[in-house]
């Protein structure tokens, strides 16, 4: 029987010896919409590995004005990364959309990263392709504007939720997106009058998968690229029908 952490795509990479050294130490958690995991500053004590949920890693500045860093869902871990040293939360882990993770104890994955070389390496290349989706981001929320930026993001948010109609709040993508909520009603409103979505209460729906794509900058494009170069395991998924990180649906 398939274990139901392997629905997370890093797990699912695994070989099965390696699955089974973490295996008997993972549980699975719900998350629930707008719950914080870890506050700036925290003491990180679990890894996550998440499956359904969404969760994005913001920077909360002193005014309380607040602007996303990085986005984890099946593709990714979160909590192993930045808490090799300090163990301290660089910023705020936000569930933007509600689902189930796999979590394990950091000392746990610790462990496993300095005795499983497979591990290692998987972790690594997952690393890279992290770091550079966070430093395209910085890119284009320096050069591409609002509505571009907000193509990109819910693309990428489907592509990690794995369905068009998405659960979310004009208020949640004005704070990850870094602008005010007029500017996000605004933006989806002209998406809307254009065809590429249908939005009612809490809820964006992609109508026009393509022409989303095309308004999207080529920020989307290059993500996915650079994950589909780390970690060629979701390029042969992508080969076969299943939904990646940034993957073009054609």
């Amino acid at each position: 029987m398939n274990s139901p952490h392997r629905s997370n795509r890093l797990l699912a990479a695994l070989d099965e010896e390696d699955f089974a050294f973490l295996e008997p130490h993972f549980e699975l958690v719900e998350f629930e919409r707008g719950h914080v995991v870890y506050e700036a500053g925290q003491t990180i004590q679990h890894t996550y590995f998440p499956h359904s949920a969404v969760v994005s890693l913001v920077t909360v500045m002193i005014d309380g004005k607040s602007a996303e860093m990085a986005t984890f869902g099946c593709e990714s871990l979160f909590g192993f990364v930045s808490a090799f040293v300090s163990r301290n939360s660089f910023g705020r882990y936000i569930v933007q959309i509600p689902g189930i993770a796999s979590r394990i104890a950091l000392d746990l994955m610790h462990d496993a990263f300095k005795t499983r070389p497979n591990v290692q390496q998987l972790i690594l290349r997952f690393t890279e392709a992290l770091l550079a989706q966070t430093l395209q981001s910085v890119a284009c929320n320096a050069t591409h504007g609002v509505e571009a930026r907000c193509c990109r993001w819910i693309l990428s948010t489907r592509d990690r939720w794995g369905s068009d109609e998405l659960p979310l709040t004009h208020e949640f993508l004005a704070e990850m997106l870094g602008v005010q909520r007029s500017t996000v009603s605004a933006v989806t409103r002209t998406l809307h009058e254009a065809g590429l979505i249908n939005q009612s209460r809490g809820i964006i729906t992609i109508v026009d998968r393509r022409g989303l794509e095309e308004t999207a900058c080529e920020c989307y494009e290059i993500i996915r690229s650079k994950f589909s170069q780390l970690l060629p395991v979701w390029e042969s998924e992508e080969a076969n029908g299943v939904d990646m990180p940034g993957a073009r649906h054609r």
